[in-house]
């Protein structure tokens, strides 16, 4: 199967299931940007329910649309300390944060200006922390009707997404219960080395 997706902010776990079962992924980076889509956001789990993290971005001045590849993120919001310290509070006691903290703690200090470069630098750290090798490139140029199983609907945060994730031990869940498809941060602190074949086990039917 070969999938055409969105690159976005820490991927959900089901868009990161579709990778890691997939042949081969493209990426589609023609679009225009859209708003309320996990293009800028995440969720996690803390001890009150699901937390968003949300990118802030610079819109236009006129009000036109944007192409998603020149976004540009707010530099005046010190988002991507707020995201760090919000992932240390939800999973400092997670089994596994402590061991990969120093590798994902660059993404929320170095240069995130340009959105959608970001979220490849997000892939890519997530695919060698978990051990995935997948093929993966970018579209050449937009279709509405793709060659690829268009799986783009995934970066819709208002679509119901009716996939039935197998629950596995959240930090909080004696709190609120197993919140399922949340950000792969989730199942990568919890976890650890076992993401991968959580990934590949699921029952993925688009």
């Amino acid at each position: 199967m070969k999938v055409l997706l969105h690159p976005t902010y820490f991927p959900s776990i089901v868009q990161m299931a579709a990778v890691a079962q997939a042949k081969a992924v493209v990426f589609e980076v023609h679009d225009n940007y859209q708003k309320q889509t996990y293009r800028n956001r995440a969720y996690i789990a803390t001890s009150t329910g699901k937390l968003l993290l949300n990118i802030p971005i610079k819109h236009s001045k006129d009000g036109t649309r944007l192409i998603y590849s020149e976004v540009q993120t707010e530099d005046s919001s010190p988002w991507q300390s707020q995201h760090w310290k919000s992932l240390e509070t939800a999973y400092r006691t997670s089994p596994y944060f402590e061991f990969y903290e120093d590798e994902l703690k660059p993404l929320f200090t170095g240069d995130a200006s340009k959105l959608m470069a970001h979220n490849f630098e997000v892939f890519e750290l997530v695919c060698e922390l978990i051990g995935l090798e997948v093929e993966h490139s970018k579209s050449t140029e937009y279709f509405r009707e793709p060659k690829q199983k268009d799986l783009r609907y995934l970066a819709n945060v208002k679509r119901e997404i009716n996939i039935e994730l197998i629950p596995y031990t959240q930090v909080f869940g004696s709190n609120h219960g197993f919140l399922s498809n949340l950000s792969i941060l989730d199942l990568i602190f919890n976890e650890g080395p076992n993401t991968l074949h959580y990934l590949e086990s699921q029952n993925l039917q688009f």
